[in-house]
């Protein structure tokens, strides 16, 4: 037998994952959904949450909605999140726990971003409620966009107005060279 044909199945075979990522193609599972705010790792999140899908109408906007196996899963398509705790309060298996930082999510600004394409655009800076995203202007008239990490809450609300979808919310901790972007956050 072929060994990268075995190879592939000691892969799947010996990895957790679910069937739904299996059948995406996502044998090494990275691509983790996109949780509500305030979610336990994602381990503890699905040993916690019933999948009841009380926190996904207690989203006001409506950012949330049943993914794979009925648990919730943010989008970030409709807008970006008001860490108003609506879906905190309505979850009642404490899969949803109140912390500092509700998420580790940051966003970040790929090559293809039309300010760094020497196209005037800075509709991502102005939906910034937090002003973490500046377009500073350069040597030469180009603006480039810049993320100050320290104050980007990770809400979307850049993310879902971006013209090109240049920018993509990855999660600060975990543990790689280079940040991890998150799937279901585009429709």
């Amino acid at each position: 037998m072929h060994s990268g044909h075995n190879e592939f199945w000691y892969v799947v075979m010996s990895s957790t994952i679910s069937r739904a990522q299996f059948l995406r193609g996502d044998f090494s599972s990275r691509n983790k959904p996109l949780r509500p705010p305030w979610a336990l790792p994602e381990a503890q999140f699905l040993a916690a949450c019933t999948a009841c899908g009380e926190c996904i109408p207690a989203c006001s906007l409506k950012l949330l909605r049943a993914g794979s196996g009925g648990y919730p899963q943010l989008s970030f398509a409709a807008g970006g999140c008001s860490f108003c705790g609506d879906c905190l309060k309505a979850c009642t298996t404490g899969a949803l726990v109140r912390k500092a930082d509700p998420w580790t999510l940051k966003a970040q600004v790929s090559a293809d971003c039309l300010a760094a394409q020497a196209v005037m655009c800075s509709i991502c800076a102005e939906h910034c409620d937090a002003r973490a995203i500046r377009i500073r202007p350069a040597l030469g008239g180009r603006a480039q966009p810049q993320i100050d990490n320290e104050a980007c809450t990770g809400c979307g609300a850049c993310f879902s107005v971006c013209p090109n979808q240049s920018i993509s919310l990855v999660a600060a901790d975990l543990p790689s060279l280079s940040p991890q972007p998150l799937s279901g956050a585009r429709p």
